[in-house]
């Protein structure tokens, strides 16, 4: 199975989608924006935040809540301001900033930072309540990336990429509390490294492999890889369901600087036969 580009513009490094209001909405992390595609028109935004920006979800209220160099901030697209929350690494500047991030099935986020000097443990991933109080939840990270529930919320997956495995918690989805760690996938002898990750209506997650060219999807209940979406760039870095019945998965890539890798930075989509979930709010 093969995606195909559908965007005109390029992302120097994009990640992070989401569907929301009959668009995908993602994020240029080195270009310092929050970017929107609108399938039905082909138009496409771009909003400038003034920073590396990991991740950006809709709030129930508006705007977005974004996490980036700074910490967490609510951005409104519509004047360009920023107001910050929280940033609970002040002491790892300029080395770590906040990656990914999602809401889980209650509205809160869930969010991880990333050493990008690639020091071991460095990172941490947290949770921050709709009261906007900021727990840590999971430390010792490297790299926070690809995080995501099953449809009960009962399960929840979380990638710390250089470990190249698929953890899986119990979840209470009242407390929004993670228990009985344990590994769902080992992607060791897979080549590339596990990046961003969406989950399916069949509770079956699809992970982005960096610099491995492709999308996978697998049974965590058994590790089994199930599918692999293809891309012409080694780039690609996260994926989430769209569409009006969320039956598009669409795939963000980076560009590593190869001039024989042109489609690197732009969104591709792909009708994979399933359909995604739809996407949660910020409820704070």
């Amino acid at each position: 199975m093969k995606a195909e580009v559908v965007s005109k513009t390029l992302s120097k490094w994009g990640e992070g989608p989401l569907w929301f209001d009959g668009r995908v909405y993602y994020v240029d992390i080195e270009g310092h924006q929050i970017r929107s595609y609108d399938p039905s028109s082909g138009e496409e935004w771009a909003w400038e935040v003034g920073e590396r920006v990991g991740f950006a979800i809709p709030r129930e209220g508006g705007g977005f809540i974004m996490g980036g160099d700074n910490g967490l901030a609510f951005f409104d697209p519509e004047t360009g301001e920023k107001t910050a929350i929280v940033d609970p690494e002040p002491d790892k500047k300029p080395d770590n900033r906040f990656n990914d991030g999602k809401c889980d099935p209650m509205g809160r986020l869930w969010a991880g930072t990333i050493s990008t000097v690639k020091n071991k443990g460095a990172a941490a991933l947290y949770r921050l309540d709709t009261e906007l109080e900021l727990t840590k939840q999971f430390p010792n990270v490297t790299n926070s990336n690809g995080l995501c529930w099953t449809k009960n919320g009962e399960i929840f997956y979380y990638i710390d990429t250089p470990s190249k495995t698929v953890r899986a918690f119990d979840y209470d989805p009242k407390s929004g509390s993670i228990s009985n760690e344990r590994v769902a996938i080992d992607t060791v002898d897979l080549e590339g490294s596990p990046d961003g990750m969406t989950i399916d209506e069949n509770d079956h997650v699809w992970i982005a492999f960096c610099r491995g060219g492709c999308v996978r999807c697998f049974n965590p209940a058994t590790g089994e890889i199930l599918e692999t979406v293809e891309l012409p760039i080694s780039g690609s870095t996260s994926c989430a369901f769209g569409g009006q019945e969320f039956e598009t998965l669409y795939i963000t890539t980076g560009s590593f600087g190869n001039p024989e890798e042109p489609a690197a930075g732009h969104l591709f989509a792909v009708r994979p036969g399933v359909r995604g979930l739809p996407t949660v709010t910020f409820a704070g």
